[in-house]
């Protein structure tokens, strides 16, 4: 039997997001595996779920962008020193930061091995350039190890491992359905998707998410006559607060009002998705990976998402028809009236994008680092 490890991930926060998540489904795993698991974030909504899976979560603040922050640099070497853990894992760009300058004041024999985490295509710097400094760098999708590869030729290719995000199956099913209490609530809450085609963009507010092209879409589907409700499922950040103003304000001058919906943060996504007709990905720029798009998919939901990024390699597997040219909006609209009246292709719901896929190869790089 394999010697049981001590982890420590580290991010900034446990709120949402597919860093959140993916941190606590690798802690999740390293506890059913044997082996002990922290996080260091400055907390969250996930907390309480970290916790009663059995992972100790420890509360720092150092996904903070202020100069201030750097004074946590000695409370985490300290922590280091006092858990002496296998592995440190850094998943963010700031805490790395803060990770890396307390590591490099241990005793070299003291040091535990590095694994870093490329979530997505940061901006190319130095400040980014922490994010390879990995023995071993973990691309979230093929189109993240090219991301290494072309702006950070310092980094061996063979230090770099591709683990696709991956989902449940078994959770993400093609045979799920909601309950019928969440349905009658559902129905309540949301008379308007009554009798609706249902369009579902889950994605925060922001601008580069697509929510623009969203609100083209629907215009275009109702001018066509068709008889479509779109979904904009996801938080606002505060700081994000004009740009939702403006997408109502475009909902408006559309006279849209009655024909798309604001849902906010929801903790049901997967019943929405299963309960919608079509999910979009239109995000403008290249996601790392988009895992909404997978959970849509294994559950049978068509997805149209636009052809670049960690979409487009889901897309090429599981849902090839559902591809559609970066910014294309008419594309999309042909393609949804097409469907309509002639009905959806086959998604394919068997694909290697697994949570047990992620997990054991993340965990085989921990074991192989500390077998060296």
């Amino acid at each position: 039997m394999t010697k049981p490890l001590t982890v420590i991930q580290i991010l900034p926060a446990l709120n949402s997001g597919g860093v959140e998540r993916g941190t606590t489904e690798i802690a999740n795993a390293l506890v059913k595996a044997g082996h002990r698991s922290l996080v260091i974030s400055a907390g969250g909504r996930l907390v309480h779920q970290l916790e009663q899976e059995g992972t100790t979560h420890i509360t720092l603040p150092i996904g903070e962008k202020r100069l201030s922050t750097l004074r946590y640099i000695w409370q985490l070497r300290k922590i280091l020193r006092e858990i002496a853990p296998d592995i440190i894992h850094l998943r963010s760009r700031l805490p790395a930061w803060i990770a890396y300058l307390a590591w490099r004041k241990l005793p070299v024999n003291q040091r535990p091995h590095i694994v870093t985490t490329v979530h997505g295509p940061y901006s190319v710097n130095k400040y980014s350039a922490i994010m390879t400094i990995g023995e071993r760098v973990i691309a979230v999708s093929k189109m993240i190890k090219t991301y290494i590869t072309e702006n950070y030729p310092n980094v061996a290719e063979d230090n770099i491992t591709v683990i696709h995000r991956g989902i449940d199956p078994k959770r993400y099913a093609l045979t799920y359905q909601p309950t019928t209490e969440w349905l009658s609530q559902w129905d309540r809450d949301f008379p308007q998707l009554e009798n609706k085609l249902v369009i579902t963009l889950p994605a925060r507010i922001t601008a580069w998410k697509g929510q623009e092209d969203l609100i083209s879409c629907i215009h275009k589907l109702k001018s066509k006559g068709i008889n479509v409700h779109g979904l904009i499922v996801g938080e606002t950040h505060p700081r994000k607060r004009r740009f939702l103003t403006v997408l109502k304000t475009k909902i408006s001058e559309l006279d849209l009002e009655n024909d798309i919906t604001f849902t906010g943060h929801r903790s049901d996504l997967q019943d929405i998705l299963a309960s919608s007709n079509i999910v979009l990905s239109l995000a403008k720029a290249p996601e790392a990976f988009g895992r909404t798009t997978i959970e849509a998919l294994s559950m049978g939901i068509p997805v149209i998402g636009y052809n670049h990024g960690g979409v487009a390699e889901q897309l090429a597997i599981t849902f090839p028809d559902g591809q559609v040219p970066a910014g294309d909006i008419d594309a999309i609209v042909d393609k949804i009236i097409s469907w309509h009246y002639d009905g959806t292709p086959i998604v394919k719901t068997q694909h290697p994008f697994t949570l047990d896929n992620m997990c054991q190869q993340t965990l085989q790089i921990y074991q192989n680092l500390c077998e060296k």
